[in-house]
């Protein structure tokens, strides 16, 4: 049985919250309980595989420190970024 759009994102708070640093939890926890509810359904699935990434590239992406390869450039990444770029 597939799973509602409600029970995706809720996973998806659930996983922004709980990546392994306080750090990181709160660099993409708060990100997703801004955007996640105005995401389309191609987003949600763009962030997902953005969260099967090791903590540490995602890390380094936000805080600017390496720039991700190609392959993992996204709109939502772009989001994330920028939604973490005064921090």
């Amino acid at each position: 049985m597939p799973f509602t759009r409600e029970q995706i994102v809720k996973r998806l708070r659930y996983r922004s919250w709980h990546r392994g640093t306080r750090e990181l939890d709160l660099l993409v926890g708060r990100f997703a309980d801004e955007t996640l509810e105005s995401m389309d359904d191609g987003q949600l699935l763009r962030f997902e595989r953005l969260l099967d990434r090791p903590d540490p590239d995602i890390h380094d992406w936000i805080l600017g420190r390496r720039h991700p390869p190609s392959v993992q450039r996204s709109d939502v990444l772009d989001l994330l970024i920028e939604f973490n770029k005064d921090e």
